[in-house]
């Protein structure tokens, strides 16, 4: 049967299909048009009327009256015409055209007439009356009253809310005729209006109005809407908490003016709303929040009893402290006095709560400002408290003008301007973050005292709200006050300013740098001493200089990165940083100038030394100093000390000298166990890490560098500048350079591998991978019941959840267990069969029984019994021994025990009840006589078991019979094989004895004789007895194994992982009414909803549609579709046309298995399903519940979806908003994903849509904008039904657009916990009984503060896409689950990563939300709510025994966009002022944890890149400047082996091939030691080791960039499936910079070192040396090509050739795209660089390609050995000459169109002259071939040098008007690296088998034999949607 939803979402697509039709020839009716106008009410009309209720009302009244309908369709006209007459509202012209086109009387008249609208007024007055009975509304209300009175929670939903819809939409038209009847009456006869009416039926009129507001639209309680009859507001504690907040006579009076509400009683919301000026709807949003806050708290501390309507004080006093404890640390901090003690009673602490709520539910943008929140707070509750000691009721200070928006206006707006004003100083993220205050800036404001500058109403000449004075327009709309502007750039900055800059990676983790550069050190004086001596303790010494001398560093960047922010930094502050400057200057020149002292000192013994000794007292004093100090401060145990003396002055004192006091960020420490845990964790690593460092690195460099500095007679073969007298500095630099690197990042490499051993271990210890086949599942099956009562059950001593007792029968444990079980296990089951993972027989092999009839033995799943029955037949048929040795034999096999037991009871209880008298007492006594033979163990004497494969086969045509319907046929068949069951049991299966036995029966013999031994059968006729018959059918008959079910192996993952997770330890469940409540909250802007038809039919290149590619990828998902919607495939595309269910089905089937929101949605609401059965379950009685699972043999999804009590208790339980930002926009434009969200809506009831709706308004002439928060729902009728519309001070769009998204809609979301979901991710069923585990664990104990953010599990669903999506897969799968593991326990450093976290909602929404939301320094939003959570002392968790499905990036550029997205966040973040104090205020060791998971990942990855050119460049300057043959020859000659391997060292460290190792850890954790080989050996041979290569070099380029230069932003990488092939010309222009220009770097690095290294002479040395470098060149440039979708296809490759020489020629311009243009590329690709810091660094960097040349020109053989700089000098007039050569072949014949043949002529000669004079030079001179391939070797990077200065100074040299010049150099450069990738692609292309292997490389094996089948086929298009 179809639901509601589906019913109505066909109704709109016929509707649709229909006008398209109509419009199509032209025929469209104006009802056509009227259907769709109430939709397209514009805003600014909707806004200021109800025009929509009209027009809505005459479309339910045009069947019953078309006049009616007209009438008020002309009074909707009027209406639009009077508020708007020049139609200049955005749509009203549009709008007013369709409303007249369906307007068949026209409002024209002529001057002074007047039109009679006496019938009009004549007919509304005979409509009304005539509506009102056809509705018979007395009646209706009568029915109504009753049906709320009952408050029968266990009634079924749905008829009582149908009935309330209709009742809601008759009373809302009745309202529409009474508004325009009054109207027209007026309009008609103003001065007889009052007596048109009738009074009798003016007062039905007001009556039946009035009924409107008791239906009024709600969100989740009906507080305003008492007609409604949900059952959510019958709960003891909701009724509690309205009651709760009610007026009370101890409040003052409210003015009588004032409003009272007629639906409900007065609250102390409402004197807010009057005393402040808030709007209604926030009013009604957090009065509504309220209750459910005080009604779950309630719940969860006790359930009130049935009278008892008053809360309890606990749950206020919990409230009221965790919604105010920022508030209260806040004072604290500031030393204010609070003003929470003085609320003493129940009441005044409710107004408190109400207060903070509904200035946060209005703040708006400000609510990422939570002290500056606490600053309104405080000053308004100090007014409100003075308005309560008064008797009347007062407006506050700042409620003026208009009271609806007054704190809008005089509170809110004031700030929002400003930030609004910063927000376009940031020229859309391209300016410097130092020039503008982001949102932290004007938060920390409110950290110091001075913020009371401000006062209270603003005082706005304030500096705070002094404005930068910037070029928009918008600037000049000041409000009043605010017309000041800030001076300078800089200077408004608070605390902190981000400045680009790389010092920030040392300033911000300075101890990492100080402990390892001291370490260094310190390993470097020992392995160059041979023994402990004077000079070595004095060099040891310089430990100390060397720490103060980096301190001083760290102090010096304190002073010049503070810059910007001295002016609004308190004063205690800058004195700290210039103090500490002054103080570690001082100290470390004075110690240093002693040390140098010390080092002068000739002496033999400390004792002799006077400096030495007091060098040794003063370092010694200031070490103790300084370890005392950090022990103070950093151990837990010292720290916890401290803070209770923290009013100490000295501790104060300390403290500020070293640590920087900021109000977050404060008591950042752990439980000693955890610091312990931690530290030892590290102490390991270090370890290892200085081990390594010492034995591998720096002791092997010892005797090599001593040798190197001895050699003083190197002779250069180049000219040497700085070589000489200098002990060869750049020969020891070109080795020490790597290996310094190296020491550096291999930290991190030390980190991922004991992170990858320790994460196994906890897993283990956690028990994950016990279950992880479905061998292991079904062996350990049996102990499932007992796991998931122990779980996920209530306790007994908190629930009353039934057991089975039926006939008072006592049941073991495990039989009670397996009841409780069942349903849970099966609606699983059922749930998976809906997603098509399983098929029909599946799903019947996989649901288990029941186990409430009066069976006496636990029924298992039939996948476990199957064909067991068959195997115990077939050993009982073969044994030869006693009945002992047989049934030891049966009870080996797994299960096979159960299923013969089950067959003998089941076979028993069913021909007993089949049969009647004579054939009954016979079977019977043959049971007896079985039963009796058992304990005598003469069974298999007194029974032929060799026959009973024919009783079996005669029983089994007996029960096949008996599962269908008794019929005269199938009876005298079943009566008949009961006779043959008697023969053979007499004849041949009963000895002799028993058969003598029963021969003896006279009874039995008459019987017989007569023909009515088995006359008289019993058809099953209930439901259980048919079920026992099935299952005894099938356990009989079925003699196939079922080890192989289910065989989707996504359906075996949840299955054995939710199985798994039953043994895991994790809280104990709670009642579902006694669970935390919680939302899910998903933010979404424009990505797909549901896949429409064209995109299912859309074709590539190939023909492949994305329906053709699902098929092939999910092939037994799809016949498990075919078969759910009971159609094969041919009938189901001839059907696409004619039945559109089936489309709509065809849509969310593929829907679901992309990343789509349809996905998403389905995905969440499995909680509400869940709730809703674990709630029905708890509140049905055992009676009820066990007759409902007899009736649906152990199904129960119709009875709990329809539960009134179990709906109810899920949605006090259980929020969902998507916050759909442009949703508005999208409805007006009639985009289809509007329609799809609405689907989305009627599907799932409890589904809510938050989003920003747009408002144009006329006023004094000029149109402007407002903004509006909203939140609807859809009704019965499925259209939108608005719940709260709450106004915004502006754009809400300040800064980054999903946190600015998050933040509008997070006022409509409920409970104390929110789940963050984005959506591209999935949940299941199965994982959602878990959740009220889950949040249990906010009260579990997790260190010494109590989780903030609860981190959870995620699979990556997209693995199956591509071998690259299994790459991200397995990578992201090994961060979500064993990284993040390790970095909660032990490191106690996880943060908020993404989704799918659960917050704790409280703690974040008044500590500035759930993410941060500043332009750019905040791009990777989500990881700033984890920053803020621990600065914050939150304490963030991990969770493995639950997980949320996640969709990733499944092609290489969706890939690529999304680590460059990520990478330059990451870049941001090292910016950013969290990263700063998290590196500060950790402990070292955390600190240590902190980066190298963090920020430091992405360092040491772009060290990894750099010392790939620090070692290859040290190679080229080895052999280039002759160095390396000088160095071999002398170590050869000196047998100097340490010599030579310094010189031969390899470069082998890449940190992506390391990333493996937690993958390979996770494999055989999880799928085993097999299993984990075969995938890591797949995985190499599909080049994941290319792949992982490739994203190193994304992660250093984007990462290395946005430190350089900034140009984070938003990637948008698409997330649809790879079935696109990308032209050459996409990837050249995505990868060029960042890997292409790179990549060949390096290979003519490795070609210089190849043709002039003395070690390139050997090949097994050179290709050992330069192995991995050769690797990852290739990998960088020819990647993206090898894992392209049918890269290497000859034909695609033409076509790529063809498309990249026009994309290069093709000339830019204005609104040409750079994917349509190389030059608008060009232009566009150098947009980064704008800083004339940028332009320095860029040229410092671009000033290593003339390393080339100048090596290069001295190996020629032209030079002759010459080393003067003349050759030099002489190469670079050649290269001069080279480029004067090609502006010559280069001028463009537009700036030469007069001397065209002149130009030619000079071209020809010209190239006459080279060619002549090259072969010339050749024949003539020492000019060899040769050397010209190495001039070009040594010009062309210097050619790239030049060009990369020219663009770095692009504006002076636009200046010079070379800049064209330099275009076509590149335009040159671009088309040169092109070719060199291209040709090898071109040949590969050449040879078929080359493309066949390249996709089955790229595809996974049933997709790669579907794209070949479709090019075969191409030209029949089997593949096209009909």
């Amino acid at each position: 049967m179809a639901t509601r939803a589906e019913i109505n979402w066909e109704r709109l697509v016929n509707a649709a299909l229909l006008r398209e039709e109509l419009r199509g020839s032209n025929k469209e009716s104006a009802t056509n048009e009227f259907d769709k106008t109430p939709s397209l009410v514009p805003p600014s009309l909707g806004q200021e009327s109800n025009i929509y209720a009209i027009l809505q009302a005459a479309d339910e009244v045009q069947e019953d009256d078309p006049n009616v309908s007209r009438i008020l369709c002309e009074y909707a006209y009027s209406l639009a015409q009077n508020l708007d007459p020049r139609s200049e509202g955005r749509g009203v012209l549009q709008f007013k055209t369709g409303l007249k086109s369906v307007i068949k009387q026209k409002l024209s008249r002529k001057e002074g007439e007047r039109i009679d609208r006496s019938q009009d007024i004549f007919l509304l007055q005979n409509f009304y009356k005539y509506y009102r009975q056809k509705h018979k509304i007395d009646d209706l209300q009568e029915q109504h009253g009753k049906w709320q009175e009952t408050a029968d929670l266990s009634a079924k939903a749905g008829e009582l809310e149908r009935r309330t819809e209709k009742m809601r939409k008759v009373f809302a038209t009745l309202r529409v005729l009474k508004e325009v009847l009054e109207a027209l009456t007026r309009e008609a006869s103003p001065e007889e209006a009052e007596q048109v009416i009738s009074e009798e039926l003016k007062k039905v009129m007001e009556s039946d109005a009035a009924k409107v507001e008791e239906f009024k639209a709600y969100n989740i309680l009906p507080l305003e809407a008492p007609a409604v009859a949900d059952a959510i507001i019958l709960f003891h504690e909701v009724k509690a908490a309205v009651v709760s907040l009610k007026y009370t006579n101890e409040l003052p009076r409210l003015p009588r003016e004032f409003p009272r509400p007629k639906q409900r009683s007065l609250d102390i919301f409402d004197l807010l709303h009057f005393t402040f000026g808030f709007q209604k709807d926030n009013v009604n949003n957090q009065r509504e929040h309220l209750v459910l806050l005080l009604a779950s708290t309630q719940a969860r501390l006790g359930v009130l009893q049935i009278h008892d309507l008053q809360l309890d004080e606990e749950p206020i006093n919990k409230i009221f402290d965790r919604v105010l404890q920022n508030y209260n640390r806040w004072c604290n901090y500031l030393r204010k006095s609070s003003v929470c003690p003085r609320a003493t009673t129940r009441q005044q602490k409710l107004l408190l709560i109400s207060l903070y709520l509904l200035i946060w539910g209005e703040a708006a943008n400000l609510r990422f400002l939570p002290e500056c929140l606490c600053y309104i707070y405080h000053h308004m509750v100090e007014e409100l408290y003075t308005i309560l000691q008064g008797q009347d009721a007062q407006r506050g200070r700042t409620c003026t003008g208009d009271n609806e928006s007054a704190f809008l206006q005089q509170v809110v707006m004031p700030i929002y301007e400003t930030i609004a004003a910063e927000a376009r100083n940031n020229n859309d993220g391209r300016a410097s973050h130092g020039v503008w205050r982001n949102y932290d800036d004007f938060n920390e404001f409110f950290w110091s005292p001075a913020c009371f500058e401000l006062q209270w109403p603003w005082r706005m000449d304030s500096a705070f709200f002094l404005r930068p004075k910037g070029k928009s327009k918008n600037d000049s709309q000041d409000m009043p006050g605010t017309n000041l502007y800030r001076r300078g750039r800089l200077g408004a900055k608070t605390l902190f300013v981000e400045h680009r800059t790389f010092f920030h990676i040392y300033h911000s983790f300075h101890r990492l740098w100080i402990f390892l550069i001291m370490m260094l050190q310190g390993l470097t004086i020992i392995a160059f001493s041979h023994n402990i001596r004077l000079g070595t303790i004095k060099k040891f010494l310089s430990l100390g200089p060397t720490f103060l001398i980096m301190k001083f560093f760290q102090s010096f960047f304190d002073v010049m990165l503070m810059y910007g922010a001295y002016a609004s930094t308190p004063g205690p502050a800058v004195a700290r940083i210039f103090l500490r400057f002054l103080w570690f200057g001082l100290c470390s020149g004075l110690l240093t100038l002693l040390y140098v002292k010390v080092l002068q000192e000739n002496t033999t013994s400390i004792g002799s030394s006077f400096f030495l000794g007091i060098y040794i007292l003063i370092l010694g004093a200031y070490t103790v100093v300084q370890l005392f100090v950090s022990f103070l401060l950093r151990i837990p145990a010292f720290h916890r000390a401290t803070e209770k003396c923290g009013n100490f002055r000295l501790i104060r004192f300390i403290k500020w000298l070293h640590e920087e006091r900021y109000y977050v960020g404060r008591g950042l420490y752990e439980r000693t166990r955890d610091y312990v845990r931690y530290t030892l964790f590290w102490l390991v690593i270090l370890g290892a890490k200085f081990s390594f460092s010492y034995f591998l690195q720096i002791k092997p460099m010892v005797t090599p560098t001593r040798e190197i500095v001895k050699f003083t007679d190197i002779q250069y073969t180049w000219h040497d500048f700085v070589s000489k007298h200098n002990h060869n500095a750049l020969t020891l630099v070109s080795l020490w350079a790597p290996v310094l690197m190296i020491y550096f990042l291999d930290t991190q490499i030390w980190y991922i591998i004991f992170s990858a051993l320790v994460g196994g271990l906890i897993g283990a210890r956690d028990r994950l991978g016990e279950i992880r086949s479905l061998g292991m599942l079904r062996r350990r099956f049996k102990s499932f019941p007992e796991a998931f009562v122990g779980t996920l059950l209530p306790s007994k001593s908190q629930a009353t959840l039934r057991t089975v007792s039926l006939s008072n029968q006592a049941y073991s444990k495990e039989k009670t267990d397996a009841s409780k079980f069942a349903p849970f296990w099966n609606e699983l089951i059922v749930s998976l069969r809906e997603e098509d993972f399983i098929s029909n027989k599946e799903r019947d092999m996989l649901v288990i029984p029941a186990n409430t009839g009066d069976f006496r033995l636990v029924q298992w799943p039939l996948f476990l019994l199957a064909n067991k029955v068959y195997l115990a037949i077939d050993i009982a048929v073969e044994h030869k021994g006693g009945q002992g040795e047989l049934w030891e034999r049966i009870r080996k096999e797994e299960y096979m025990i159960y299923s013969v037991q089950e067959a003998y009871y089941g076979l028993q209880d069913a021909l007993t009840k089949l049969v009647k008298d004579e054939g009954r007492t016979w079977i019977s006594s043959i049971f007896g006589d079985m039963n009796s033979s058992i304990p005598e163990d003469s069974f298999v004497s007194h029974f032929n078991l060799k026959k009973l494969p024919d009783v079996i086969a005669i029983i089994i045509v007996i029960t096949g019979l008996l599962t269908h319907e008794e019929t005269p046929e199938r009876a005298k068949a079943a009566v008949k094989a009961l006779q043959d069951l008697y023969e053979v049991m007499m004849r041949d299966f009963l000895s002799s004895e028993l058969r003598e036995k029963f021969e003896s029966w006279a009874v039995l013999k008459n019987a017989r004789r007569e023909e009515r031994l088995f006359s008289n059968l019993v058809w099953p006729s209930d439901a259980e007895e048919k079920d026992q018959v099935k299952r005894l059918h099938y356990l009989l008959s079925i003699k196939d194994s079922a080890t192989e079910i289910p065989r989707n192996l996504e359906a075996r993952r949840r299955l054995q992982f939710f199985t798994n997770s039953l043994f895991m330890k994790m809280p104990n469940s709670p009642l579902v009414r006694q669970m935390v409540s919680f939302s899910v909250f998903t933010p979404y802007y424009k990505e797909d909803v549901l896949y429409s038809k064209d995109q299912l039919r859309k074709e590539n290149e190939d023909g492949i549609t994305t329906l053709f590619y699902l098929q092939k990828i999910y092939p037994d998902e799809w016949r498990n579709f075919l078969e759910r919607i009971g159609l094969t495939e041919n009938e189901l595309d001839r059907q696409l046309k004619q039945n559109t269910l089936n489309l709509l089905e065809l849509r969310l089937w593929a829907s679901y298995r992309g990343q789509t929101l349809a996905r998403t949605v389905r995905g969440m609401m499995y909680y509400r399903k869940a709730l809703m059965l674990q709630s029905y379950l708890e509140q049905t009685d055992s009676g009820d519940l066990e007759e409902g699972l007899l009736r649906s043999g152990g199904l129960i999804s119709q009875a709990y979806q329809s539960s009134r009590g179990a709906r109810a208790q899920s949605d006090l339980k259980f929020t969902y908003v998507v916050t759909c930002q442009i949703y508005g926009q999208q409805k007006q434009k009639g985009d289809e994903k509007a329609a799809d969200i609405n689907y989305l809506m009627q599907k799932n009831e409890a589904l809510r849509i938050a989003y920003i709706d747009i408002v144009e308004k006329l006023k004094d002439g000029r149109i402007y904008k407002e903004f509006y928060s909203k939140l609807i729902k859809a009704d019965a009728s499925g259209k939108d039904e608005e719940i709260y519309s709450i106004k915004l001070p502006g754009d809400p769009k300040l800064g980054e657009g999903k946190p600015e998204n998050q933040n509008h809609a997070v006022i409509f979301t409920r409970g104390d916990a929110i789940q963050t979901i984005d959506m591209n991710q999935d949940n299941y069923f199965e994982e959602a009984f878990k959740m009220r585990n889950l949040l249990e664990e906010f009260d579990a104990k997790h260190g010494l503060r109590p989780p903030s953010i609860l981190g959870v599990r995620e699979h990556v669903f997209t693995g199956s896409v591509s071998s690259l999506a299994w790459f991200m897969s397995n990578q992201e799968t090994s961060f979500v689950t064993l990284g993040q593991r390790v970095l909660a326990r032990p490191l106690k450093t996880r943060m908020h990563y993404g989704h799918p976290d659960v917050f704790d909602r409280v703690f974040h929404v008044t500590r500035g939300g759930i993410s941060k939301a500043s332009r750019v320094i905040n791009i990777s939003e989500d990881i700033f709510a984890g920053f803020n959570s621990t600065l914050r002392q939150g304490n963030i968790t991990h969770h493995e025994y639950i997980q949320v499905g996640k969709g990733r990036d499944v092609g290489l550029n969706q890939i690529a966009l999304f680590e460059a997205k990520v990478s330059s966040g990451n870049g941001e973040q090292m910016l950013s002022r969290d990263v700063y104090r998290l590196g500060q205020d950790f402990d070292f060791f955390r600190m240590l944890s902190f980066f190298y998971t963090s920020v430091g990942y992405y360092v040491c990855t772009m060290l990894t890149a750099l010392t790939v050119y620090v070692f290859l460049y040290g190679k080229a300057y080895l052999a280039l400047s002759g160095v390396e043959k000088v160095l071999l020859t002398r170590a050869k000659i000196m047998h100097n082996n340490a010599l030579l391997s310094a010189i031969n060292t390899q470069f082998l460290f890449q940190i992506g091939i390391f990333t493996a190792i937690p993958m390979i850890i996770g494999f055989l954790l999880e799928q085993g030691v097999l299993k984990a080989v075969m995938n890591f050996i797949t995985m190499q041979l599909q080049l994941a080791s290319v792949f992982f290569t490739f994203s190193l070099g994304t992660r250093t380029h984007y990462f290395g960039r946005t430190l350089l230069h900034g140009g984070a932003k938003y990637r948008e990488t698409g997330r649809g499936f790879v079935v696109r092939h990308i032209s050459f010309a996409e990837n050249y222009r995505l990868y060029s910079r960042s890997h292409f220009v790179k990549g060949l770097e390096i290979v003519m690095l490795l070609i210089i070192y190849l043709a002039y290294g003395s070690s390139s002479s050997n090949a097994v040395s050179y290709i050992l040396l330069s192995f991995s470098s050769w690797f990852l060149a290739l990998s960088w440039l020819f990647a993206p090509y090898i894992f392209n979708p049918s890269g290497f296809e000859w034909q695609k490759t033409c076509e790529d050739f063809d498309d990249w020489t026009n994309w290069l020629l093709y000339k830019g311009g204005i609104g040409v795209k750079g994917e349509e243009s190389w030059e608008t590329w060009f232009n566009e690709e150098q947009g980064h660089i704008r800083s004339l810091r940028g332009r320095i660094l860029e040229t410092i960097l671009s000033l290593r390609f003339f390393i080339f040349q100048y090596g290069v020109v001295y190996q020629l053989h032209v030079t002759k050995g010459h080393r003067s700089l003349t050759v030099y000098g002489i190469s670079w007039l050649i290269f001069l000459g080279l480029i004067f050569i090609f502006k010559i072949f280069t001028l463009s014949q537009k700036s030469a169109t007069n001397i065209q043949l002149f130009l030619r002529l000079i071209q020809g000669l010209a190239f006459m002259i080279i060619v002549g004079g090259i072969v010339a030079a050749v024949v003539a001179t020492r000019l060899t071939v040769g050397d010209l391939f190495a001039s070009l070797l040594a010009l062309i990077p210097t050619g790239w040098g030049v060009l990369s200065i020219a663009i770095a100074w692009r504006p002076a040299v636009k200046f010079l008007k070379l800049w064209k010049s330099f275009r076509t150099l590149a335009l040159l450069y671009d088309a040169a690296m092109g070719m060199i990738i291209f040709v090898p692609i071109a040949i590969l292309s050449w040879f078929p088998f080359v493309s066949t292997f390249q996709t089955r490389l790229v595809f996974n094996q049933a997709f790669s034999r579907g794209l070949e089948i479709s090019l075969i086929l191409a030209g029949n298009r089997p593949n096209a949607l009909t």
